[in-house]
């Protein structure tokens, strides 16, 4: 166990935070962020490749993390093991009880990438980024949610929150990326739920879209994703995004539960999903034909669906 040291000043002081996929980019960015605004941090990593494969699975870039938040004065563990697996996302959860003796704010942010086209796309590669985004949710989600539970019930009812992470993709859908998008639109309705079961134990539950550069993006979209000339404001940072999961992650977004925001550069939307929009009831069953002309007839007075990542 860490020896206990005084709480840094900060929107986060005396928090104790854990962040999965935390080693690079996205994540690695909002640890230290966390960090900086006083929160104990409990940074997750496997240490795998862009695709899931391969890689260290040492935890190396978790402790590199770890390292740098230590060196800046803050406190830090390392969580390496595989949040997509039971015994991975209640170890998680332990490993903030054991170090810090409590959690207060899960950051969501593991995953990766294998994309392809629906008709060359396998089983293994949709169970894959299926398994590692939106069961890597579900089960540290499931674990802290345990835990505040049981906290309420013993009359210290928490101020918890949780951080989801979506995407665009899964917002908008992606040409070529099914799996990361069906996974990505999974975790905002796994939010939304979340959010209405959870908030009698304290929890708030938020999911963010964010766009930046990460070992993910500067693939697939590489000319969005590219570094800006010396001296320019570099839209595409993970730094940009992490300022609105902190406030998320804080005691401070007391109220804030089951909204789902896009984050990108110095841009916060308030995204707002799935609403009735023009209806027509007849008071009585159609003809297909008859089916057919009101949905042309809705369609026309309907606002124009987003336009799909990639699509020509």
């Amino acid at each position: 166990m860490t020896a206990p040291t005084a709480h840094r000043a900060g929107l986060c002081a005396g928090r104790v935070v854990a962040v999965t996929g935390a080693g690079r980019g996205l994540g690695r960015a909002h640890a230290l962020a966390f960090a900086a605004e006083g929160a104990r941090v409990v940074v997750n990593d496997l240490g795998v490749g862009p695709d899931g494969g391969g890689g260290e699975r040492s935890g190396g870039p978790a402790r590199a993390v770890v390292d740098e938040i230590v060196a800046a004065g803050g406190e830090a563990v390392v969580h390496g093991g595989d949040i997509a697996t039971a015994e991975g996302a209640a170890s998680l959860v332990s490993t903030a009880l054991d170090a810090f003796g409590r959690l207060d704010t899960l950051v969501n942010n593991a995953g990766f990438l294998r994309d392809r086209m629906l008709v060359n796309l396998d089983e293994d590669d949709w169970d894959a980024v299926v398994r590692g985004h939106l069961r890597g949710h579900f089960l540290p989600l499931k674990h802290a949610a345990a835990h505040w539970r049981a906290e309420t019930k013993a009359g210290r009812t928490p101020v918890a929150r949780v951080i989801n992470t979506s995407s665009g993709a899964g917002l908008l859908g992606s040409v070529g990326q099914g799996n990361y998008a069906a996974a990505k639109a999974g975790i905002v309705a796994l939010t939304l739920v979340a959010a209405a079961e959870l908030g009698r134990y304290g929890v708030h539950v938020n999911a963010l879209a964010p766009a930046a550069r990460t070992r993910m993006t500067e693939r697939t979209f590489a000319e969005a994703m590219a570094a800006p000339g010396e001296g320019e404001f570099d839209a595409m940072a993970p730094a940009n995004v992490s300022p609105l999961v902190v406030w998320l992650g804080s005691a401070a977004s007391d109220g804030v539960t089951g909204r789902v925001f896009e984050a990108e550069a110095g841009r916060i939307t308030v995204m707002e999903g799935w609403r009735p929009g023009p209806t027509d009831d007849r008071g009585a069953r159609r003809s297909p034909a008859e089916a057919g002309e009101t949905v042309r007839r809705l369609l026309a007075d309907a606002e124009k669906p987003g336009q799909v990542y990639g699509a020509s």
